[in-house]
């Protein structure tokens, strides 16, 4: 069982996640950037999750420090990710971050969008 960290908006990162965020920042060599996670309109099911490294803030981002790691949630997908959980999956079988979203009715098959 991994630990988790819960931020004040109520995504959890794992500490898996919280270690390989960090290090694809070192590999990126820049201390400027963050975490941006996002819902955007799109993707099979209707939504689509995004993640990515971003260099700014937005009016009305809600920000979390996982040690050192910064997390930013925009204030309109904030409502869409509360409770969702996120991991780092480093199997034979899938290589990447995965997004457990209770919020989420229902999701397609490649586990990118949901509605």
């Amino acid at each position: 069982m991994t630990d988790t960290q819960i931020d004040a908006a109520g995504v959890t990162l794992t500490d898996f996640a919280v270690q390989k965020v960090r290090s694809l920042l070192d590999a990126e060599g820049r201390d400027d950037l963050l975490l941006r996670i996002a819902v955007q309109p799109g993707g099979c099911s209707g939504l689509r999750y995004q993640l990515y490294f971003d260099d700014r803030q937005l009016d009305g981002d809600i920000a979390s420090d996982y040690d050192g790691v910064v997390v930013v949630t925009d204030r309109m997908s904030a409502p869409y990710l509360g409770g969702a959980s996120i991991d780092f999956v480093d199997t034979i079988e899938k290589q990447g971050f995965t997004i457990d979203n209770p919020n989420a009715g229902g999701s397609c098959a490649c586990g990118d969008s949901f509605h």
